[in-house]
């Protein structure tokens, strides 16, 4: 299997990239089993994801071994299957309430820097350097890295990155917004892991609500936003989960979340 999923009695999901002997490249094997893996999620109603890569590398992006046995219209058609499944494994992660948290090492490159990009919290190793990649094979590119840079970094440093291919050190990355915060190396597993359980923790509906206003505010006027805003702490104040948060707080003990069924 190209990616392992594994998801415990308490929610947590953990998916795994497994070519780590090929820096985890994304092949068309790899690019179906993160949309299984995200449809499993979703599936599953988990209360949080923790994405991570075997080996030395998170992901170096396409696997252009796999691209250079093809030509032509076989190739068009071949990269357009490849990024159909990887792109809707996005969209699948994004629709879901879960928060995703990725634990990136080594090397990051084109699609993994999508994919890092587009968690909600992502820690890198110390050791970890992004890289886009794309032009300088003569690509554009893919896995929403021209929609995510942007967004983080702003447009001017994206396509610095995107243009000039020049590898960013983690420290720089995290300086500029691509990632949440730098760890050191071997303790990256144990700090993502830590960051994971505690967001299976909390309060799975609210931070769907979350993740869903923090994305539509990125392009929505004031006005209108203010109003979906309304909307949805008015519906979170009257969930279950807002209900346990100020029953906990007015009572002074850790809210018990995780007793709140949640629905597929």
């Amino acid at each position: 299997m190209r990616v392992g999923i594994e998801i415990d009695d308490g929610g947590l999901a953990r998916v795994t990239l497994r070519r780590g002997e090929a820096g985890n490249a994304i092949d068309l094997d790899m690019a179906r089993g993160l949309l299984d893996a995200a449809r499993t999620c979703a599936a599953e109603a988990v209360r949080a994801v923790l994405l991570t890569g075997e080996g030395k590398s998170f992901c170096v992006g396409g696997d252009l071994r796999e691209f250079s046995r093809l030509s032509g219209e076989a190739l068009h058609q071949h990269l357009t299957t490849v990024t159909a499944a990887l792109h809707d494994a996005l969209r699948t992660f994004a629709a879901s309430d879960a928060p995703v948290v990725a634990a990136v090492q080594g090397a990051v490159a084109g699609a993994g820097i999508g994919l890092a990009a587009s968690a909600d919290v992502t820690l890198a190793a110390a050791d970890a350097s992004f890289t886009a990649a794309y032009t300088g094979i003569g690509y554009s590119p893919d896995a929403g890295v021209s929609w995510f840079l942007p967004r983080l970094i702003g447009p001017k440093r994206a396509l610095d990155l995107l243009l000039t291919n020049r590898r960013t050190p983690a420290a720089e990355a995290a300086d500029i917004g691509l990632v949440s915060r730098v760890v050191a190396t071997d303790r990256l597993a144990a700090e993502a892991a830590r960051t994971a359980e505690a967001l299976r923790r909390g309060p799975t509906t609210a931070f769907g609500a979350t993740r869903r206003l923090v994305a539509a505010g990125l392009t929505a006027d004031l006005g209108p936003h203010l109003d979906r805003e309304a909307r949805a702490i008015a519906a979170a104040a009257a969930s279950d989960a807002g209900r346990e948060g100020v029953a906990a707080f007015l009572g002074k003990r850790t809210p018990e979340f995780t007793r709140i069924a949640l629905k597929p």
